[in-house]
């Protein structure tokens, strides 16, 4: 029987059962992780939602999850439980979104910082409340000039919060602004003699790497900020189309075509198969000068949709030892160059080889568009997204002194040991105290600087929003799972749940793959496979 047959055929069969299909995960999990979270916290920071307050924030926000993984799992409500406690309230009574905990010196107004910001809106869309977000995006285009202190690219990330969250005012409120935003970015980061956006590593967040050890205070074409910008003008192309304005629509179009043009053009080294640093010259020119290094940035153009097929080969660096595979997660540098390091000396936040968890995401998420958007290259596939997102799922603990060992995420990660390399520095930074200049206590402790959640729900799950008013379920588990569900998330102002039973014994309700829409059954096929619902 057909996917569409059977579709239509469960919304005559099921429309009694319906409430049935309510309750599939145990309603205890989230209390269990969260009693367990709160119990081996110090809580040396709190902001709007303190741990006594987790529960009934998370129990009323975030989607329910269960997957035979533990640590996937496990992993999943942790980066919930932390995320909420980077939620802050403003003095106007809105609300923005933290990266560090401890105040630190080189955030903006209520310690926000805008690096990962487009990091935040991928997570946080996904909560059922959905003011914190709006409240966040207004604050980015209220905040001056702090919105491009980093690499930022904020229309396309409440594109992303709109997929989710569709208010059509919001999008009509901020779109000059937006506007206004790239115009800026193109006044001060453009070349127009190359086509491309530059960017010093440091600004990009990722300073010391060995592509900008090559060039002036580490100044290049980099395939981030130019990414980022054609993802800004192809964002700001959809909404001005939504808000009816063709000739806008047309004239950012226009310019992310250019742009993805340049990128692949210019910042593609086909020698080495891979995107990389084009290097400043002395006089700031470009000569298409390449760095002579795979660094892991170089994902970020399959995260808007940039590449050509004809790049795929490109991924098979994720899963080689001799470029960013390592025991606990992708390196940021190929660990084939000679300067590959995981050093604990000189800058406490290196670039040149440690794992991090904002690239981890971005790469991630890009590896899930690209398995998505590519169904038919062979080079990545779901096997490989469940890999890479495991070992980043394991990646997040720390053994204490007394033996224990407890979930964390922090800053960088020795990707052959998985200590905290950050934390390690600073724990003993000025005569084995920590450094109050630096951030203070623990500064990295509960780092919100990057994914998990999304990247499950979006990726492993595959729970994708369209624009259209569609949502497509495409999930990237391995075949050897039997199971799993994802319960209420809210889409478009509709409770969606995903559960799949292989065998009809884990749920008791049938074998296959189902997509349920406030209760009732819209799609379903009998195998793990691509599935789209309509929710107008």
């Amino acid at each position: 029987m057909g996917i569409m047959k059977w579709t239509a055929f469960c919304a005559f069969a099921f429309a009694g059962l319906a409430a049935s299909y309510g309750g599939l995960v145990d309603n205890g999990v989230l209390a269990r992780y969260v009693d367990k979270f709160n119990t081996d916290d110090e809580e040396i920071y709190t902001q709007l939602i303190p741990n006594s307050g987790a529960l009934e924030f998370l129990r009323a926000n975030i989607p329910i999850f269960e997957c035979p993984d533990a640590d996937i799992e496990a992993a999943y409500y942790f980066r919930w439980w932390t995320f909420r406690k980077h939620i802050k309230k403003t003095d106007g009574g809105g609300y923005v979104v933290t990266e560090f905990l401890p105040n630190v010196r080189w955030a903006g107004k209520y310690n926000a910082i805008s690096c990962p910001a487009a990091l935040h809106f991928g997570e946080g869309r996904w909560l059922k409340d959905p003011k914190y977000l709006e409240s966040y995006a207004r604050y980015w285009f209220d905040c001056g000039d702090d919105v491009r202190r980093y690499s930022f690219w904020p229309a396309h990330s409440i594109l992303e919060f709109y997929k989710v969250n569709p208010d059509v005012e919001l999008l009509r409120e901020l779109y000059p602004a937006m506007k206004n935003n790239f115009a800026k970015w193109e006044k001060s980061n453009f070349s127009a003699d190359t086509g491309l956006f530059w960017q010093s590593d440091d600004k990009d967040g990722m300073e010391k790497s060995i592509s900008g050890s090559y060039s002036p205070k580490g100044i290049g074409y980099r395939a981030t900020i130019s990414s980022y910008m054609c993802g800004e003008c192809s964002a700001l192309s959809a909404i001005a189309r939504l808000l009816g304005n063709e000739s806008d629509s047309k004239y950012f179009a226009d310019k992310a075509e250019a742009l993805k043009k340049r990128i692949n053009s210019d910042l593609w080294d086909d020698s080495a198969r891979f995107y990389k640093v084009v290097l400043f010259s002395t006089d700031g020119s470009c000569g298409k000068r390449f760095s002579d290094v795979r660094e892991l940035h170089g994902y970020t153009p399959w995260y808007f949709g940039i590449p050509p097929a004809s790049y795929s080969d490109a991924w098979r660096q994720l899963s080689d030892e001799g470029g960013f595979k390592a025991p606990y997660g992708p390196t940021t540098a190929e660990r084939r160059h000679p300067k590959f390091a995981v050093e604990y000396a000189g800058h406490e936040c290196l670039w040149n080889g440690p794992s991090w968890p904002f690239a981890t995401s971005i790469t991630l998420v890009a590896l899930a568009n690209f398995i998505n958007e590519y169904p038919h290259c062979a080079w990545a596939d779901a096997n490989l997204y469940f890999e890479t997102l495991r070992t980043y799922a394991k990646s997040q603990g720390r053994t204490l002194p007394d033996g224990r060992r407890v979930m964390w995420i922090d800053e960088d990660l020795n990707p052959f040991t998985g200590d905290w390399i950050s934390r390690t520095r600073l724990e003993k930074w000025e005569n084995g105290t920590w450094s109050a200049r630096k951030g203070g206590r623990e500064r990295g402790k509960d780092y919100n600087h990057s994914q998990f959640c999304n990247l499950v729900i979006s990726g492993l799950v595959g729970l994708r929003p369209q624009l259209d008013g569609r949502i497509a379920v495409n999930p990237l588990i391995p075949a050897s799972w039997d199971w799993f569900a994802l319960e209420n998330a809210r889409v478009k102002n509709r409770d969606i749940s995903v559960f799949y039973d292989k065998t009809g014994k884990k749920y008791g309700r049938g074998k296959g793959l189902f997509v349920l829409v406030d209760g009732k059954i819209s799609a379903y096929s009998d195998k793990i496979e691509k599935l789209e619902v309509s929710l107008k």
